[in-house]
């Protein structure tokens, strides 16, 4: 079983940065943990993912370059640090768990058993 609960969103300025974190427990050592967004009326989108034990990181062609997802193992929490954000950043972003599959689609939802209730991030001047 693992628990994750997302924090960190909020109403920004196009420009302002913004680091997300994702609070997990249980046991997830050989889990990966990813970031997915939703805006409203859209399909759920992977952002990245990174493997826990190793530190590990993947990420969707968008992300490449103003997305950063990092992790602490002493406070059991990873992040998601995003650069100069974007009206089009807007959206509810999700962290989930999945444990590891060499041959699973780790970019898709369905890789994912255990999902945070999300925040919502809000891009508005």
């Amino acid at each position: 079983q693992v628990d994750l609960v997302e924090s960190g969103g909020g109403l920004v300025q196009p420009g302002a940065s913004l680091r997300l974190s994702c609070a997990v427990s249980g046991s997830f050592s050989n889990y990966v943990i990813a970031w997915f967004r939703q805006p409203p009326g859209k399909e759920r989108e992977f952002v990245g993912a990174i493997r826990w034990s190793s530190g590990g990181t993947v990420y969707n062609q968008f992300a490449k370059g103003r997305f950063t997802i990092t992790r602490d193992m002493d406070k059991n929490t990873i992040y998601l640090q995003i650069w100069s954000l974007l009206p089009d950043d807007a959206a509810v972003y999700y962290c989930a768990a999945g444990l590891i599959d060499y041959y699973g689609d780790y970019d898709l939802p369905s890789y994912y058993a255990y999902w945070g209730q999300g925040t919502q991030v809000t891009v508005s001047s």
